[in-house]
């Protein structure tokens, strides 16, 4: 009588069913990384159409300042992207490692005179437009 009584609660309280909650976090899990690959995918088309633009209107100096930007501002999504994926599971805050891809990125574009400033740290933030666009498109 006690065993029916527990199986009938778990199979009636998704808090209690261990089961489907693997499963719906594993199922949130793979909307958050297919998610995480369409941002990607917008960010490196963005990334290709803006180096084309820089690099026709204010020369190869400047495209190739705003493609090392903006792999810098991917990479930095990345790691803030991987830091969330952990909440919950592993870590209870997001980690801090992510910001020392801006400062690196000022740093280098200040000691490399092959480097402009400016168009790096617009190339930096091209992943906030795929975010926008993506969120946006989303129904």
């Amino acid at each position: 009588m006690a065993s029916e009584t527990v199986e009938n609660c778990s199979s009636h309280d998704p808090l209690l069913d261990f089961d489907s909650s693997d499963l719906s976090s594993g199922v949130k899990s793979d909307e958050y990384l297919e998610l995480q690959f369409r941002v990607f995918r917008l960010a490196f088309l963005l990334t290709i159409f803006s180096v084309g633009i820089a690099g026709f209107f204010w020369g190869i100096q400047a495209g190739a300042s705003l493609f090392i930007g903006a792999l810098s501002g991917i990479f930095y999504f990345r790691l803030l992207a991987r830091g969330i994926g952990r909440l919950g599971t592993s870590s209870k805050i997001v980690g801090k490692v992510q910001l020392l891809v801006p400062v690196l990125l000022v740093l280098v574009s200040s000691r490399f005179p092959q480097l402009d400033l400016i168009p790096a740290l617009l190339g930096f933030l091209l992943y906030k437009p795929a975010l926008i666009i993506q969120f946006l498109s989303m129904p």
